[in-house]
């Protein structure tokens, strides 16, 4: 029988300007390091479960427990004005960017205080529409230009960040 994971460490106030990743599904890791690298930003990579992650002094994985929006709950509790939040949740968005945070998605769209309203709407519409059984599509593919997007989100985000 396989142990649980342990809890996660309580947030520790990261260093800021740091990048916040709820990672289970985040398609942009490797770009992530790569600008943090260049940047000199430290890296906080959130997830449910373990996986690999470079051995690097900029790097640190908090791996949460099972529960319910753990890893939410922890880069929520962490967000702060200075951080960088990368995520395609909505409500987590939601809540880092009310903490101050700078949010962006791993297409590279950012999410702002005027568009998030929105964004919540439309994700409830198409939820009572999935729950009703009508047929709605999911996001579209992950492409290169999202990745290509999301490079040049990332290191405009830190740039005006650490002009302050």
């Amino acid at each position: 029988m396989d142990n649980p994971p342990a809890p996660a460490p309580a947030p520790a106030q990261t260093p800021l300007p740091a990048i916040l990743v709820d990672a289970d599904a985040c398609p942009v890791k490797e770009e992530i390091y790569k600008v943090a690298f260049r940047r000199s930003v430290p890296v906080v990579v959130v997830s449910n479960s373990p996986f690999r992650v470079p051995l690097h002094p900029l790097v640190r994985r908090v791996v949460v427990t099972g529960a319910f929006d753990a890893a939410d709950d922890w880069i929520a509790a962490e967000a702060a004005p200075g951080a960088v939040v990368v995520t395609a949740d909505i409500l987590l968005a939601d809540r880092c960017l009310k903490a101050g945070a700078t949010v962006i998605a791993p297409t590279g769209k950012p999410f702002t205080h005027a568009s998030i309203g929105n964004q919540i709407a439309t994700r409830a519409i198409m939820a009572d529409l999935r729950a009703g059984g009508d047929i709605v599509g999911g996001p579209a593919p992950f492409a290169r230009t999202d990745r290509s997007r999301f490079l040049s989100a990332l290191d405009e985000a830190l740039a005006r960040l650490s002009r302050g």
